[in-house]
């Protein structure tokens, strides 16, 4: 069946998740970070999805904020940071985390060509809604979904469930974008048509679901989903 709907991950795959360290980085009176805060937003964003998968596997769902609140104080005690006011500062940054430089033409365009677009996401609604408004995304979106419905975070397939519930499609009409592997994984275990957005070059991982395209940037989604 013909891909109507276009559905995307948030963090990392529309939304610039190295931005708020990198960003804390450049103010005045934190010359300490230059060195370090690419290896803190790293691990800062290697907890999160530690702790969200961890939180699925056990049931112990709290929101996503909290979450990555618990993955940043992990991340500062490991760079030996100790630093109250800085750690307020990375955490109102997150909320005002850029889009990727082709994720606005990339959703207009889809738009314009009659797609459904959406975003399908382990953030909070708190927090989506204000990386959406942040970045100014909003009008090229029909939905955003949040993990927070279900209690539950990816790649449990009660969060790919969202999809049909809220958008009245199959699973073959929607191609599904992220540029975390193993959730173009699940996504593509549930049956979507997956692209993962594999801007490191990194390696498939070794999941029981395997994206069915692997592209640099989302540059190109347009197309995919014409040719689907």
């Amino acid at each position: 069946m013909t891909v109507t709907t276009c559905v995307f991950d948030a963090y990392g795959t529309l939304f610039d998740v190295t931005a708020a360290a990198r960003r804390a980085a450049e103010q005045p009176g934190q010359d300490h970070l230059a060195d370090v805060w690419p290896k803190l937003a790293a691990d800062w964003r290697s907890k999160q999805l530690q702790y969200s998968w961890l939180r699925a596997v056990s049931g112990d769902y709290v929101p996503f904020w909290d979450v990555t609140k618990d993955a940043l104080d992990w991340a500062m005690e490991a760079a030996e940071i100790d630093d109250a006011i800085l750690r307020e500062t990375l955490l109102a940054l997150y909320w005002e985390l850029p889009a990727y430089k082709e994720a606005h033409t990339v959703l207009a365009t889809l738009k314009a060509t009659g797609y459904a677009t959406a975003i399908l996401s382990n953030g909070s609604r708190d927090m989506l809604d204000g990386a959406v408004d942040f970045s100014g995304t909003r009008e090229s979106l029909d939905k955003v979904l949040s993990v927070d419905d279900v209690k539950v975070f990816k790649p449990a397939r009660a969060v790919y469930d969202m999809v049909e519930t809220n958008l009245g499609v199959t699973p073959d009409q929607v191609l599904f974008v992220s540029a975390n592997g193993w959730d173009a994984a699940g996504a593509a275990s549930y049956g979507f048509h997956t692209a993962w957005i594999n801007r490191s070059s990194e390696p498939i991982d070794r999941l029981p679901g395997k994206p069915t395209h692997v592209l640099p940037d989302l540059t190109s989604i347009p197309q995919l989903a014409s040719a689907l």
